[in-house]
């Protein structure tokens, strides 16, 4: 008789974790989610505790099995997916971390990256990264705390201390000691060569960085231990790692050149599926490694990361009170039939893709007395369709492949003024699939693929299957006239700082 098998995927993202189990055909089996705390210790700074993240790891993985009852054994691998850039250094011999994690949306390392860029500016490892000096990035963070942490760089510079994003931290602590990443969140580091997929000896060495604290690179998709044997799923192969964006990208079935996603989370990050040539972008995007599934060739990506588009409605909720839940953000919108005029820019800190800003701040423009709470929604929800259709633009200069739909996904794609709003500022159909959680779908996908429970990107693009489709209704002069006043409310973010 057949053994039933199924993936688990661990997906530690910026405000939560969670397990998901997936059966063969891509869908979900059972779900399990528990938020953490987010860290402030002063403006622009934002922090995670290392150890509250895989305390809730290890919850949310046992909590989902014992949804699905099924047994241990029937799991044939688990994947791991993340949020990207997050920086963790620890204790090699007690698994101790010397820090909280720095997060990917934190801007202490303003003054490092001007420092760093010298004479050369912000491109200066632009050909070797694709990526332009920016907080956005691990590097900084990772050399922030070697600089600022008391016996830190003592400690890195005898052994003694391990460095990775949320990845490698998951990963050591779930087989217990193994010290891997894999090539999507090293090429968010800013010190790993695009070409070689290694670490660059001299990148290192400018960002004052000793290499023994760096993890092993390797594929996306492979056998990097097994779970340690006082864990829930004790023995059981950990095969696929990529970064949450990434995942996304190959759990959206985006495997041909042109292929493209939208994911709308905490920010929002559209990936452009290039092929297995780096492109470099002259118009504010990220070079990145898309995935690499064992021996094959890795596939590269161009990506436009927008910082704020989530993380906007959670402000609305937790700062200024304007709804109770991040739900109640689509019916407060739909009180009103326009945004009155006003435009809010979340610049909370800076403009990443493409304008690349660390001295923009947030604003709110066009506010007369007619504005209320519902125009403010609408505005905040429309924010997030601008800024997608910005990065759009960059992609399409920068590839020349015009967008013929967007496939999207993330807990943003329930909203359906949103989405509608999305295709008419686009001027194309927007699709959301069947199973929306597609970051940890790719993570799933990954290591499946990596012990032959999936055979090949075929089975991938079979399980694909639309959800739901949003078409423009939007007249093109109104659309311009929404998209100019866009414009003229985010120059109004620049030099703030």
């Amino acid at each position: 008789m057949r053994v039933v098998q199924y993936i688990a995927a661990i997906d530690q993202g910026t405000t939560s974790s969670r397990c998901m189990i997936f059966d063969h055909s891509g869908s979900v089996v059972s779900v399990s989610q528990k938020e953490h705390r987010q860290v402030f210790p002063r403006a622009g700074w934002v922090e995670h505790d290392p150890m509250e993240l895989w305390i809730n790891v290890r919850e949310v993985v046992a909590t989902a099995i014992a949804k699905a009852d099924v047994a241990a054994s029937s799991i044939a691998a688990v994947g791991i997916t993340n949020q990207r850039e997050t920086t963790v250094v620890w204790d090699r011999n007690t698994g101790l971390p010397v820090h909280n994690a720095i997060v990917w949306q934190d801007t202490r390392t303003d003054e490092l990256c001007t420092e760093l860029a010298g004479d050369q500016g912000p491109d200066r490892f632009r050909e070797a990264t694709g990526l332009p000096l920016s907080t956005y990035f691990s590097g900084p963070k990772l050399r922030w705390i070697l600089d600022n942490v008391e016996g830190v760089r003592e400690r890195a510079e005898a052994g003694e201390l391990c460095f990775g994003t949320i990845d490698s931290w998951v990963l050591w602590n779930i087989t217990a000691g193994v010290h891997v990443t894999d090539v999507t969140n090293a090429s968010r580091t800013m010190l790993m060569n695009l070409r070689t997929l290694d670490w660059d000896p001299q990148i290192c060495a400018d960002f004052d960085i000793p290499m023994s604290l760096l993890p092993e690179i390797r594929s996306s998709s492979e056998v990097y231990g097994t779970v340690r044997e006082w864990g829930t799923l004790p023995g059981i192969p950990v095969a696929g790692i990529l970064g949450d964006q990434q995942a996304a990208t190959f759990g959206q079935a985006c495997l041909n050149v042109g292929d493209a996603k939208n994911t709308y989370g905490t920010g929002n990050f559209l990936l452009l599926n290039t092929g297995t040539t780096p492109v470099r972008s002259e118009h504010g995007l990220l070079t990145t490694v898309c995935y690499k599934i064992g021996d094959a060739e890795a596939v590269y990506a161009l990506e436009g990361s927008v910082a704020v588009t989530g993380s906007l409605v959670q402000w609305l909720r937790d700062n200024l009170g304007i709804i109770e839940s991040a739900a109640d953000i689509e019916d407060l919108a739909r009180t009103v039939d326009d945004n009155g005029g006003a435009y809010i820019v979340p610049a909370f800190s800076g403009l990443f893709a493409p304008r690349w800003r660390s001295d923009a701040r947030g604003v709110i423009a066009g506010l007369t007395r007619f504005v209320g709470k519902g125009h403010l929604a609408r505005a905040a929800l429309e924010a997030t369709a601008y800024q997608t259709r910005e990065v759009i633009e960059a992609m399409r200069a920068d590839s020349g492949v015009e967008l013929t739909s967007l496939k999207v996904d993330g807990g943003m794609v329930v909203n359906q003024t949103l989405m509608q709003f999305q295709a008419d500022i686009l001027d194309v159909p927007v699709i959301r699939p069947v199973v929306n959680e597609t970051t940890a779908l790719g993570a799933a996908y990954a290591a499946g693929l990596a012990v032959g429970f999936w055979s090949g990107e075929k089975d991938i693009h079979d399980n694909w299957a639309v959800g739901q489709e949003w078409t423009p209704h939007m007249d093109d002069e109104e659309r311009e006239r929404l998209y100019a006043g866009w414009n003229k409310a985010v120059e109004r973010t620049y030099d703030w700082m």
